[in-house]
């Protein structure tokens, strides 16, 4: 089973509540795509955190963690500070190193396509670029000379990615599926920004929803996408909508049981009297 994690900045915490059903229910995840903030999750889950630190990163994210001031005219700020922020607490960074395979996806600014990172290469450097809000975060540039931004522009549930993976069943999560029922407009420069962003991704999320087996859509729609203080809510909104999709990700797991052949002879038997 694969799981696809959506973009959704500080609502990407509700992934990790998502996680710790599947870890109480041993429901097993072969490999991971993420997006954004999914990736950052994605790639913690991979590289092989517990829930438990994973919960602690969540509670203690906050945007100076990111980002620093910079001197450019293609964004506010560099999010360079990512990439040393999850090197100080990833056990790995390496994508052949990791226990989970794990694929992020980013925008190519100049095509518009989207950019998939996995297998091998720097996780920190991929989920840096996947989180590079544009407007506010300067392109990151690989080395192919590409200038890469938020993976949610093109893909932010990317169900096609963890399909790719080799997964029969994918099981996607999506943060921004409420929309914005919070009261107020947003309180920051990155709030506008990915307000914005999130608003225009929900149509194309459509699609991105009807490519996964099951869909889970953690109630956090009042929640604003710059708001990094409100961990607990978002990990609680992420435990009890998986744990009500529970049912349905058994059902696709376990494998059909097959009759017995006494009862199949009992029912052609029945078949042949009925015609």
């Amino acid at each position: 089973m694969a799981l696809a994690l959506s973009g959704g900045a500080a609502r990407g915490v509700a992934h990790v509540g998502v996680l710790k059903v599947f870890k109480e229910h041993g429901i097993p995840v072969d490999c991971v795509a993420g997006t954004s903030a999914g990736a950052l999750v994605g790639g913690g889950f991979a590289a092989g955190m517990s829930i438990r630190e994973l919960e602690e990163l969540g509670r203690s994210l906050r945007w100076r963690d990111f980002g620093r001031m910079t001197i450019s005219r293609l964004g506010v700020q560099s999010n360079a500070r990512m990439e040393e922020y999850i090197r100080a607490r990833f056990p790995t960074t390496r994508f052949e190193d990791l226990r989970v395979p794990f694929a992020v996806v980013a925008t190519n600014l100049h095509t518009g396509a989207a950019v998939v990172m996995r297998d091998h290469g720097d996780v920190a450097f991929a989920i840096r670029a996947s989180c590079a809000v544009p407007g506010w975060y300067v392109p990151v540039v690989d080395e192919q000379g590409r200038h890469l931004v938020d993976g949610g522009l093109v893909s932010n549930i990317p169900t096609a990615t963890a399909r790719s993976l080799g997964a029969d069943i994918v099981v996607a999560v999506d943060v921004n599926y409420e929309g914005a029922k919070f009261w107020g407009p947003p309180t920051s420069i990155v709030g506008v920004l990915l307000q914005t962003i999130m608003l225009v991704q929900r149509t194309a999320g459509a699609h991105q929803r009807q490519n996964a087996d099951v869909v889970i859509s953690p109630r956090v729609g009042h929640i604003r996408w710059d708001d990094m203080t409100r961990a607990d809510e978002l990990l609680d909104a992420g435990y009890e909508a998986a744990r009500a999709a529970v049912p349905a990700i058994r059902e696709l797991l376990e494998p059909p049981r097959q009759e017995s052949s006494g009862w199949l002879r009992f029912r052609r038997g029945r078949d042949k009297q009925t015609a």
